[in-house]
């Protein structure tokens, strides 16, 4: 039976025909040096591509390494950046808390001084009330006692 891509009886694969077209044209000495020749030149290729590879990957560790470096480096930064700013965070709420305390006291003193401006302005609104009505009460006297046309 022939395979129709390769032209050859009994082939069931590409390499197979391949093989058996070389065979037919080739002697089997020289075709088994070509294979051989061909086997050692894929095998130093083979050598080489994994030299390579290796060598490639060496390089890539070296830089993933360098990387990893870095970044451990920023977050450590970062971390020193971030525990800045706690102890920042704590000294200002230690600063809020000693102000709002320094606040109440101030309230308190305000307090007791309002409430003595307070009394204060309490006696001078009374006092002021009181000469205010003396006044008033001296012109309405004044006025009926000086003025004829006033009296009853």
């Amino acid at each position: 039976m022939r395979n129709p891509e390769f032209g050859m009886r009994n082939c069931t694969t590409e390499f197979e025909g391949l093989e058996l077209a070389l065979s037919f044209r080739i002697p089997h000495s020289t075709f088994r040096i070509m294979r051989n020749w061909f086997n050692q030149a894929d095998a130093t290729y083979r050598g080489d591509l994994r030299e390579i590879n290796e060598l490639n990957f060496s390089r890539f560790d070296a830089k993933l390494e360098q990387r990893l470096a870095q970044l451990d480096a920023k977050w450590e930064q970062r971390a020193a950046k971030e525990q800045g700013v706690a102890q920042l965070d704590a000294r200002l709420e230690r600063g809020l808390g000693e102000l709002r305390a320094e606040l109440a006291v101030l309230r308190g003193e305000f307090r007791v001084q309002l409430e003595a401006e307070g009394k204060v302005l309490m006696r001078w609104i009374v006092g002021l009330w009181i000469s205010a009505i003396g006044l008033l009460v001296g012109v309405i006297v004044a006025g009926l006692h000086f003025l004829p046309a006033a009296r009853p």
